[in-house]
């Protein structure tokens, strides 16, 4: 009785797909919703610190000094705090995981200058005649 529920199962299995994904080929799509890794656009960072205060696991560190951003893959929970409080918003949470590794990775990204705005001229004073005579014009 056991061999013929056995071949049941072995000829059913024969002509079906397989259950599982072929990983390296076929590469796993991510859902909108998956928390993968945090990704940075380094041109938008002012490096305000905003999203160190919020990291619980205090997995980022910046330097306004020598210009860098700094994460700890391996302590961050991808918990999103930092991305929600960015004021920037250039934190984004990529939806693929790091890779896996036997050691800690710790990401320095290095944060070009912004460039100031140029000062704005100041407007010229006009005689006060000329600004009478502009006034009385509106009120006809």
């Amino acid at each position: 009785m056991g061999f013929y529920k056995i071949s049941k199962v072995v000829m059913r299995s024969l002509f079906q797909k397989p259950a599982t994904r072929l990983y390296p080929a076929v590469p796993r799509e991510w859902q909108e919703r998956t928390r993968g890794h945090i990704g940075i656009e380094e041109a938008g960072c002012i490096l305000c610190g905003i999203c160190v205060k919020k990291c619980p696991t205090k997995a980022i560190a910046t330097s306004r000094e020598e210009r860098t951003w700094v994460i700890e893959r391996m302590r961050c929970i991808q918990c999103n705090s930092c991305v929600e409080v960015c004021p920037k918003k250039c934190l984004h949470m990529h939806p693929a995981y790091t890779a896996p590794d036997t050691e800690k990775k710790i990401d320095s990204f290095s944060i070009p200058e912004q460039p100031k705005p140029a000062p704005k001229p100041k407007p010229e004073a006009a005689p006060e005649a000329s600004q009478k005579e502009t006034a009385v014009a509106e009120q006809l």
